[in-house]
Formats: C-alpha cells, sequence, structure tokens
C-alpha cells in the first residue's frame, strides 16, 4: 500500500548528531519492554480488520500512499521515522505547522502569555483529505505507531514524540521529557492534552519519567478510552485547572529566566 516521507527526513534520521541529544539517559525498564512487545502485537492482531478497512477508504477517497512517515525525535533525542495514516494531500507543506508550533512553544517562554497546545483548526485546514478529519479527531490515524513500538521506537506509554523543528526550541529543562521513550499515549494525554499549555506539558512529561512504574502505565493506558471518548464528542474535562496548580519542574524557573538558552 506504500508510505510517503520525505527525501529530507530520510536524511535528518541518517544524520549522526540529532537536534536534541541527552548523552545520559536512564535505561528502559524490562517489564516496560515486556509490556510494549506484547501490548503491541495484541494492538496489531486485534485491529487488523480496522487497518485493512482505513485503508481500502484512503485509497478510495485520495490518491497516493496509505501511510506516511515523518521524522520525530525520540529517546536520548534520537531521530526515528514515526507512521502514521496519511490524512493530508500527497506533499503538503508543514509550514503552518512549524509557525504554529514556534508560536506555542516561544509563548511559554514568557510568563502569563502561554497558548494552549492545542492542534490547527481541522476544519480550516486545506491540507487535510476529508477522511482524515475523522481518523485525526478520533486518533485512529496513530495505530500505526504500533509497529514503532514494536521496533523499540516508541513505547505504548510516554511523552508524545515531537517533530524535529520542535525539539529544536527546547529549553534545558524541556529535554529531559526526552529521559523516556516516546509513546502512543501518556500522562499528558490523559490530563487535558490539547487544553494544556507547552509547560504543562512538560511537567506532566517530567513527572511520568520520574515516576514511572507498571501501575501507572497500567493506569494511563485504562484512561487512554474515555479520554478518546471525551475527545471525539467534546467532553471538557475537570483536570486542565487542576494543572496549572503543579509545582514547576526543577531548573523551569531558571530556563524561563534565560529566554535564549536553547538546545
Amino acid at each position: 500500500m506504500g508510505s510517503v516521507s520525505t527525501s529530507s527526513e530520510k536524511q535528518t534520521c541518517r544524520q549522526s548528531t540529532p537536534p536534541v541529544l541527552l548523552l545520559v539517559v536512564r535505561p528502559q525498564p524490562v517489564w516496560k519492554r515486556c509490556l510494549d512487545v506484547l501490548g503491541a502485537l495484541f494492538g496489531l492482531l486485534l485491529c487488523a480488520p480496522l487497518f485493512i478497512l482505513i485503508a481500502l477508504v484512503l485509497k478510495w477517497i485520495s490518491p497516493g500512499p496509505v501511510f506516511y512517515k515523518q521524522a520525530r525525535t525520540g529517546y536520548g533525542g534520537r531521530t526515528f521515522l514515526c507512521w502514521k495514516f496519511r490524512t493530508m494531500v500527497v506533499n503538503a507543506d508543514d509550514a503552518l505547522h512549524r509557525q504554529h508550533v514556534q508560536e506555542v512553544i516561544q509563548s511559554s517562554f514568557t510568563a502569563g502569555a502561554e497558548k494552549p497546545t492545542a492542534k490547527l483548526e481541522l476544519n480550516s485546514d486545506p491540507r487535510i483529505i476529508p477522511f482524515g478529519r475523522i481518523l485525526r479527531r478520533s486518533c485512529l490515524d496513530e495505530l500505526p505507531q504500533l509497529f514503532n513500538v514494536l521496533r523499540g521506537e516508541m513505547s505504548l506509554v510516554g511523552p508524545r514524540p515531537e517533530p524535529l523543528y520542535a525539539a529544536q526550541q527546547y529549553l534545558a529543562w524541556h529535554a529531559e521529557r526526552l529521559d523516556v521513550l516516546p509513546g502512543m499515549t501518556g500522562l499528558w494525554q490523559v490530563s487535558g492534552k490539547n487544553r494544556t499549555t507547552f509547560n504543562e506539558m512538560v511537567r506532566l512529561d517530567l513527572m511520568y519519567a520520574r515516576q514511572c512504574s507498571f501501575g501507572l502505565d497500567m493506569k494511563i493506558l485504562f484512561l487512554t478510552i474515555p479520554t478518546l471518548l471525551e475527545q471525539v464528542f467534546g467532553i471538557e474535562a475537570e483536570t486542565v485547572a487542576q494543572l496549572r496548580q503543579l509545582p514547576p519542574a526543577e531548573g523551569e524557573i531558571q530556563e524561563l529566566s534565560e529566554n535564549d538558552t536553547r538546545l
């Protein structure tokens, strides 16, 4: 069925020096790798008919490959190709998204001026194909990331993998979120997601990285389903206000006062 990824992204993944590189990272627990492999295999078997159905619909409504691959920043700052179902026209320009990400991250450098990490408005984005809006809102476009989990590039649970141009904007304390494998779901995803600010997202990611356990992973996995239902049907979560009460992560106050300090 094919996949699409730009030549520049393929070249980036072969580079020896990623945009953010952590020289010392904590090893991943054995139990987490076992959970990832078993969960990914079960998910692929369970969702195989859905994969086929989505692929057929995409082929019917939009010419081009079924899958889309984008270079993302992963564990320890290493780059990898993240798989998704294609929800945009082939060779869609990412300049609009780059600008959006830059504005969100840079707004976090000034207290009181932070913007939420909301996605671009789906209805006004001309790059998205009709069925793509349904896939993106329901997160079904991310199911192919189960292959990334099997390859050890992602985990079932962890921080969201960011595009390379987002990681290039990080302050030093932001980069600690790369201390664990990125995940298909995570503490941020079940705690307000796009209604939170960038700094709130990073605080949640750091909290997960420092408190990672089998029990926490299972809790996040079970919370993912009702969270998706809230997202699909537009139900407001009640956790966003509580997130703003989280204490600053270690090093955050110093970094926020040094806005020109980036990795």
